[in-house]
């Protein structure tokens, strides 16, 4: 059993959904086995399902004067920030099929989110970074400390549709984190977001390839499986790329 790995690298938001899009599609149909897309997207904000638009604490006409999206998505959760230094993984698994933990014909949601939280806490070790779990807050946090309160290092929102999983994960690596300031991230006002970059120790080495690396590990401990690298979508969905086109 393995699970595909496609990096993109820096892509925009819109042409990431697309891509997610192609692979959920053949995921559905059973043309490809589980894949992890993983990215980089230019400054962006994503209003979940469950988001409340006065999360946003910039006019629509500020963020374009930045250069900056604003895309409603179907996954759960409320407002989102992307942008250069934060990983960005699209998990897109059968929640039907072999994986830890399953006690039915599938894996329930919350069971997944838990072993993506898991994954990334293993990530986040990788650096010396320590993390947690915080009860009724999805997500990835750095552990409380005598006045410290705990800050949030990944974010996580998923979407299911007939058993097969889309959307993930954003891990803050080397996140201009004063971007946070364009929202109330994911709705939750009395807490802070970190990256792995501010949290790690003098000496350790922090990049976005380093972090790339130690996510695809963590995933194959966590899910069971060998991680199977691929260099495009075309490859991945077993397309003949037409002449000259450029690879994606």
């Amino acid at each position: 059993m393995y699970i595909h790995l496609l990096h993109l690298g820096r892509v925009s938001y819109a042409e990431g959904l697309a891509v997610q899009a192609r692979v959920v599609a053949a995921r559905k149909v059973g043309a490809i086995g589980d894949v992890l897309l993983l990215m980089e997207h230019p400054p962006v904000l994503t209003l979940g399902r469950n988001a409340h638009r006065e999360n946003v604490l910039l006019s629509d006409e500020l963020l374009a004067q930045r250069g900056v999206e604003l895309h409603e998505v179907n996954r759960g959760g409320d407002v989102t920030y992307h942008g250069p230094g934060q990983l960005v993984g699209y998990p897109i698994f059968d929640l039907r099929g072999d994986l830890p933990g399953k006690k039915g014909p599938h894996l329930g949601p919350v069971d997944f989110v838990r072993l993506m939280e898991e994954a990334l806490i293993r990530v986040c070790k990788d650096f010396g970074v320590v993390t947690q779990r915080v009860c009724k807050r999805t997500g990835v946090w750095t552990a409380a400390g005598g006045s410290v309160l705990e800050r949030k290092v990944a974010a996580i929102g998923v979407h299911v549709s007939q058993g097969v999983t889309s959307h993930g994960f954003a891990l803050n690596v080397t996140t201009d984190l004063r971007d946070y300031q364009w929202i109330v991230p994911c709705g939750i006002a009395d807490r802070e977001v970190t990256s792995l970059e501010l949290e790690a120790g003098d000496g350790v080495v922090v990049t976005m390839e380093n972090a790339v690396n130690s996510v695809a590990r963590s995933f194959g401990h966590v899910f069971g499986r060998q991680m199977l690298g691929v260099e495009t979508v075309a490859e991945l969905l077993g397309e003949a790329a037409p002449v000259g086109a450029a690879a994606l």
